[in-house]
């Protein structure tokens, strides 16, 4: 459901910050060249969108029911794939790869156990170091070694050091966890989901308004999901502002990361609000 514009939070800026390796403070050419992100709805700049088609509904669980054990003190070794986009736990990623090194690793990963990190990096901020695994659920080999893969987010993790930067990166990772907020019941939780779930509903109803779609019902959004799980499909709709995206990964609170989806969800309605009464005004414009 694409939208003119969408309006993060006031703090949503994140800060430029060194990064785990000079290597990667540029993205590797695999990022934007040769690891190309297939087309999962039609994109524009700042978008919020709410197709089923990009998180499963399967994950309805908090990451403490995912199958992979994760304790917060354990430190893995993990294959990363750096790219300018969040992968969010839950969200479905369709990838194409056919650069020889990331080639390598995905021999090696469909012989294993079919898992990788996938990390946002920019020109502006660097490389972040919490990122999500993504797993591979479904692939396709064709004739010339290039691969065709379906990946789902898993758990979100936090990068301690490079362990090797070739043939491809992999770090050394620590799981994340939200933790109990200090200042929410769960109770509290779900009153705070509720209300995203309305400002959801609002700003595409208003942006199929502006946009000349027909009016009908918005379709169920929450999907039986718990509140962590459900801030996560909020975050990955978030399409087009990729920064705000990954500041949303990085909370380790439930009820922080629901609360400024919806300071998010709140400014962008104000917005379309305003462009709905212009638009009432001068009809042609």
């Amino acid at each position: 459901m694409a939208l003119p514009q969408l309006l993060p939070s006031t703090s949503s800026t994140l800060t430029p910050k060194a990064s785990l390796n000079p290597n990667l403070n540029s993205p590797p050419t695999s990022s934007f060249l040769s690891l190309h992100q297939l087309p999962r709805r039609k994109s524009v700049s700042f978008r919020c969108s709410a197709s089923s088609s990009s998180f499963s509904e399967n994950h309805h669980h908090n990451n403490k029911n995912m199958n992979s054990p994760k304790p917060n003190d354990d430190i893995v070794e993990l294959p990363l794939f750096p790219l300018p986009l969040v992968l969010f736990p839950g969200a479905i990623l369709p990838l194409q790869i056919f650069e020889f090194r990331y080639r390598i690793m995905m021999h090696t990963l469909l012989h294993t156990d079919l898992r990788f990190g996938v990390v946002y990096t920019d020109s502006l901020s660097g490389t972040a170091d919490v990122g999500c695994v993504g797993e591979i659920v479904k692939h396709e080999r064709l004739a010339d070694d290039r691969f065709f893969l379906i990946c789902k987010g898993q758990e979100r993790f936090r990068i301690t050091r490079i362990v090797r930067t070739r043939p491809y990166l992999v770090a050394a990772v620590t799981w994340l966890e939200d933790k109990p907020s200090s200042d929410g019941a769960p109770e509290d939780l779900e009153a705070l989901a509720t209300e995203v779930d309305g400002y959801m509903r609002d700003v595409i109803r208003l942006s199929n308004r502006l946009n000349g779609k027909p009016e009908k019902e918005v379709g169920d959004l929450r999907r039986n999901l718990f509140p962590t799980p459900f801030s996560f499909f909020v975050g990955s709709t978030f399409e087009g502002a990729p920064r705000e995206q990954q500041a949303l990964l990085e909370l380790e609170d439930t009820a922080a990361r629901l609360r400024r989806e919806k300071e998010t969800l709140r400014n962008t309605l104000n917005y379309l609000s305003a462009a709905s009464a212009v638009k009432d005004v001068f009809p042609s414009s």
